[in-house]
């Protein structure tokens, strides 16, 4: 790979191809800031880029700083391999991806009008319009102001006025949120890994026994919610398993280390050193990477490393020994 120092060129298209870009790619006059970047072949960009459109028709590809692009990401569905974002990336209209033989990972959150996803580790949270994930994972919250379509990922929590949902939906948290009744096809299970034990499952343990996904029925668990502040109020429709999760206080779910687990994957590259969640069942540490987490949850996604089941019920004299 040839060295380039911090780009600063008048070209309106900049192709990469075979590159390591020292330093970022950012306008350096009014002109430039039309400029549109393909990336052809393997590159590696050691800083920010800024661009009018972005068009990854290559991999592997890496940018190590903040990445905002005026009108369009777009990678090419053809494209196969890794490609990484180290920090935000974010779109005053689009961010599209649906090549599902690309290993796509944000280390940060993802903002834009418009987003499409396939196949994408998000680290941190989605904000936008109108968003469409499928195969994905969200460490965080996915957040739309129009319209969320979701089929066969895990995300943390979700809110939008209108949603749809298909597949195996499983969450991290224990609530999701919506203005209208949540829409969803028959073959849709919506599952909240909140009393999971992640944990014992990324060293490749057995779970604990009390431990396990609880399935969120969308009739009977929707339940609607007022959210009020001192200017306005909104009513939503809150699907949760919240009381099941309080009622489970009974049991220490801090030797799960979901907490733990969560918050190295949301901080990634932040981090000053990498952490390990004990020695795994190889005889080695669990090491905390973006890559491995990464990893993890898509092998519970795709059903390689199975969740057991918990019913979520508890009996009052179960409770009353702890008062």
């Amino acid at each position: 790979m040839s060295n380039l120092k911090e780009l600063h060129i008048t070209d309106t298209n900049l192709r990469l191809d075979q590159n390591i870009v020292k330093g970022g790619v950012l306008p350096n006059k009014i002109s430039e800031l039309s400029r549109t970047v393909n990336v052809a072949g393997e590159t590696v960009i050691e800083g920010p880029l800024y661009a009018a459109k972005l068009s990854v028709e290559a991999a592997p590809f890496e940018v190590t700083g903040a990445v905002f692009i005026q009108h369009e990401l777009y990678i090419n569905s053809n494209v196969e391999g890794v490609v990484t974002f180290r920090k935000a990336v974010g779109s005053a209209t689009s961010i599209a991806s649906r090549a599902t033989k690309c290993q796509l990972t944000f280390c940060s959150d993802v903002n834009a009008k418009s987003i499409v996803l396939n196949n994408a580790f998000v680290a941190g949270s989605v904000y936008g319009d109108e968003v469409i994930l499928e195969n994905c994972v969200v460490i965080g919250g996915v957040f739309a102001t129009q319209s969320l379509s979701v089929k066969n990922s895990i995300v943390g929590t979700f809110i939008s006025p209108f949603v749809e949902i298909d597949g195996n939906i499983n969450l991290l948290l224990p609530s999701v949120f919506s203005v209208e009744r949540v829409n969803y096809t028959p073959n849709t299970h919506l599952y909240s890994l909140a009393l999971a034990d992640l944990g014992s499952l990324y060293r490749g343990n057995n779970e604990d026994a009390e431990s396990g996904r609880i399935e969120i029925n969308l009739a009977s668990d929707d339940l609607r919610t007022t959210l009020a502040d001192d200017q306005q109020q909104r009513s939503l429709h809150s699907y949760s398993v919240i009381g099941k999760v309080l009622a489970a206080d009974l049991i220490d779910t801090d030797k799960f280390q979901n907490h733990f687990l969560l918050t190295a994957a949301a901080l990634g590259p932040q981090l000053l050193k990498t952490y390990d969640l004990g020695i795994g069942s190889d005889g080695k540490p669990a090491q905390l990477t973006t890559e491995r987490i990464r990893t993890f949850f898509f092998d519970i996604l795709q059903g390689r490393i199975k969740v057991q089941d918990m019913d979520g019920s508890f009996s009052i004299d179960q409770f009353a020994k702890t008062m």
